[in-house]
């Protein structure tokens, strides 16, 4: 392959070289797996599904919506409500971008926003917004998350007790919905403890 001689062994020579073997000789590996610290496959769960739960209020994207059910496992919050325009877990794109998280996580359709666990806090950009990293999320809660066009509806926003919002510094006043709600469930997990205790 006439490739030079190793006289100095370091990790990034050997990296490189690796890399460069692998290139002449046309094959292609992807970076994670060289990376052996990395868990591979499905682990039993470490935890059961908490009270923190999510209403997603008319949000229309069955891929978002996949998104979404696919933290909420990932994370062990809690039961997740559908709006009746949005798309349910049994939806197909739905249940391919959970990646099976559909059949995992507890999934209710409901009409009735008297039924959600309070407080109802909405993840939505705001005067009076508290920023999402400082907000200490009670145990049990509902999480609303709006729709991608406008957000969370205004009939939602007449019946909430508390307003959270990511801080953004962007010319854009908004991100992906699922990518906005993985920050805040991140936030979420924090607050309740689940991280420093794992």
């Amino acid at each position: 392959m006439q490739l030079p001689p190793l006289t100095t062994l370091t990790l990034e020579l050997l990296s490189d070289l690796y890399h460069e073997h692998l290139r002449k000789s046309h094959i292609s590996l992807k970076e994670h797996n060289l990376l052996p610290s990395i868990r591979q496959g499905d682990r039993a769960p470490l935890l059961p599904f908490g009270e923190q739960c999510v209403y997603l209020d008319q949000m229309r994207s069955a891929y978002n919506v996949g998104s979404i059910l696919r933290t909420v496992e990932a994370l062990r919050l809690g039961a997740v409500y559908f709006h009746e325009n949005t798309p349910f877990a049994t939806h197909d794109k739905v249940q391919k971008v959970s990646m099976g998280s559909a059949a995992i996580v507890p999934c209710y359709q409901i009409s009735d926003l008297t039924k959600l666990p309070r407080p109802l806090i909405a993840l939505e950009t705001g005067i009076d917004a508290e920023p999402v990293s400082s907000f200490i999320f009670p145990q049990s809660c509902t999480l609303v998350i709006g729709n991608e066009e406008y957000g969370v509806s205004s009939t939602v926003l007449k019946e909430v007790d508390a307003i959270v919002e990511i801080p953004l510094f962007g010319k854009k006043n908004s991100i992906n919905a699922a990518c906005a709600f993985a920050i805040a469930a991140q936030a979420m997990t924090t607050h309740r403890g689940v991280i420093a205790s794992c």
